[in-house]
């Protein structure tokens, strides 16, 4: 049987020693008061929910599945429900929301841990509240005041949930060709009329009510993305009490039958006139949307560190455990028919790999939540501006460098169990196919990859990165004389420079093909991706060289140091093929005319 236990030792090195985050929340008025043990209270409680109440849901949500009734009616498995109310009792849907809603006004960063733990729990139901706080963050900061009285205390407690109504059958990533219509009632709301597709949570039986996020376009709206509008459409419209009051003309139609995440209604949405309201300006809609799309493509990075996590927690469990084969250098268990099967050098391989991108991601996700947390409410605006501009460099590598790592972890994991890692009973192979949608939605992987380069590289000249380069120098910089820290600060050095030439030398092609900056996209993210990770574990490293002596925890430290040398000695040297294949052009990929493939 799966099993899971929060990593709290680890959560609790990123968060104390890798960022400080007590002095960090010093600096941050509203944060000044939260001291280290209350933080770590939080998060071992949160983590009690997470393995007792979700994870023994898992395996049978995905087995069960959501259920059409009909008429619009879908339920949830079995105890999710139950899950979602004893959620919402211990106020953790309130975690990190603003106090004037009823929120507990605790900083973003908590709020990541207290996810990580969900999604290695059951990614499934955590899609359910993970989308209502994004339909929340958007609705703080565009909505009006008359619809953020209506509606954030009731999605702050949890009584009503949230999704994002963005695909239609026609368009994905295209956004600029959607076809959703609305029309002008006369008393400042709208009739919304269009079909959505892939919704998640779209409908299901755990709140009260569902308030959808809908892009639409007004009548003799603008051509293509300068033309739509973000409106909000309730499942059922509130009564002047704030009541779940008539039933909107908005509808599930049917939930898809999928790869993975079972647990959760992928919906298809009919709205026919459904009354709605405008969050925001009009015609300004994808400025509002990207507000929850951007938060939910760090949340699906975060997906993908949950699963890694778990993931890797049961393959070395049974990699401990499986007696397999002898030691290639000579029997380790003689009183043993054979030895277990961590002995082999690849099976270690395996799980390095795992355990190398599962700490990167979590101090890059506990990195990126606490520049958030500063980009909002730091009380220098240089510090708020150098915070907002690093999450804008760093969200889709969040996105879509941690969901391919963690693809192949959840792969690497499934390989460590052989066999038995194809049989359900183990739980091993739900994490590969949960995992693999994480690459597709919020913006393929592709998708992400034309972001960095595109809009968050070269539009702005190199700006954003450049201000990663200086926090890179200066960690090179002052350790410099640190012989023992040779071994990392060098090979850091290198993929820094390496990054600033090809950089330079994809700019100026794209300036004379637009096809070289997509041909080169994916391998660059994944080599910047890497010029991240060498980056956070040069800086673990630092830590752990420094305190493997302590007596009490010195196989904490080791271990740590072992994984980074690990990850500069085996992953790292990835980038140099991704170079290679970045500088190789566009003309292998369009040579060829589409009749001939």
């Amino acid at each position: 049987m799966p099993q899971y236990t929060p990593p709290l030792r680890d959560m609790q090195f990123v968060l104390h020693e890798l960022l400080n985050v007590e002095q960090a929340f010093k600096e941050l008025p509203p944060h000044a008061d939260l001291d280290g043990e209350t933080v770590n209270s939080i998060i071992e409680e949160a983590g009690k929910f997470a393995s007792e109440v979700l994870f023994p849901l898992n395996q049978s949500g995905d087995e069960e599945g959501c259920t059409y009734v009909g008429d619009g009616v879908v339920k949830a498995p079995k105890g999710f429900k139950e899950a979602y109310a004893q959620y919402c009792e211990q106020g953790w849907p309130a975690l990190s929301c603003d106090p004037a809603f009823g929120g507990q006004g605790l900083p973003e960063l908590v709020n990541n841990v207290l996810y990580e733990m969900l999604n290695s729990s059951n990614q499934a139901w955590t899609m359910y509240p993970g989308l209502s706080h994004g339909a929340y963050a958007a609705l703080t900061a565009r909505g009006s005041d008359e619809l953020k009285k209506m509606y954030l205390p009731k999605i702050v407690s949890g009584e009503w949930t949230g999704t994002m109504c963005l695909t239609e059958p026609h368009c994905g990533t295209d956004l600029g060709i959607l076809r959703t219509k609305a029309e002008p009632n006369g008393d400042g709301s709208y009739a919304i009329s269009g079909t959505k597709i892939f919704i998640s949570a779209g409908e299901h039986d755990l709140s009260g009510n569902i308030i959808h996020l809908v892009l639409a376009r007004l009548p003799d709206a603008p051509e293509g993305t300068k033309g739509i509008t973000l409106f909000l459409v309730p499942k059922f419209i509130p009564n002047a009490d704030g009541t779940p009051g008539q039933r909107n003309t908005v509808k599930c139609t049917s939930i898809e039958h999928k790869m993975g995440i079972h647990g959760n209604a992928t919906s298809v949405i009919q709205l026919d006139g459904a009354k709605g309201w405008i969050i925001g300006e009009p015609n300004k809609g994808m400025n509002a949307m990207f507000i929850m799309m951007n938060g939910a493509r760090l949340g699906v990075g975060m997906q993908s560190l949950g699963l890694g996590e778990v993931a890797y927690q049961n393959s070395l469990a049974y990699a401990k455990d499986r007696l397999q084969s002898r030691s290639l250098s000579g029997p380790k268990l003689k009183d043993k028919p054979a030895d277990p099967i961590i002995v082999h050098p690849d099976v270690r391989r395996m799980l390095l790999t795992q355990k190398a991108y599962n700490e990167a991601a979590r101090a890059l996700c506990y990195w990126v939540g606490l520049m958030i947390d500063q980009s909002h409410k730091h009380p220098d605006a240089q510090v708020r501006e150098d915070a907002d501009e690093l999450v804008a460099l760093l969200t889709p590598i969040v996105k879509a460098f941690i969901t391919d790592n963690t693809f192949e972890g959840t792969n690497l994991g499934m390989q460590v169990f052989g066999g038995h890692g194809f049989i359900k009973e183990t739980g091993v192979e739900q994490y590969v196919r949960d995992a693999r949608i994480n690459l597709i939605y919020e913006g393929t992987n592709t998708i992400q990859s034309l972001d960095l380069i595109g809009r968050k590289v070269l539009q702005d000249g190199g700006r954003k990165l450049m201000k990663l380069g200086k926090l890179v120098q200066e960690f090179v910089k002052a350790h410099a004389a640190n012989e023992p820290m040779k071994e990392f600060v060098e090979p850091l050095m290198d993929i820094g420079d390496k990054v600033t030439k090809l950089t330079a030398e994809l700019g100026q092609k794209a300036q004379k093909n637009p096809d070289e900056m997509g041909a080169a996209a994916v391998p660059y993210l994944r080599v910047v991706g890497h010029l991240v990770y060498a980056y956070l574990w040069a800086r673990m490293a630092a830590i752990a060289l420094a305190r493997q002596g302590e007596s009490e925890e010195g196989n904490f430290y080791k271990a740590k140091l072992a994984t980074a040398r690990f990850y500069f000695a085996k992953l790292l040297p990835e980038t140099a093929f991704q170079i290679r294949s970045a500088r190789a052009g566009s003309d292998a990929l369009m040579a060829l005319d589409a009749a001939l493939f």
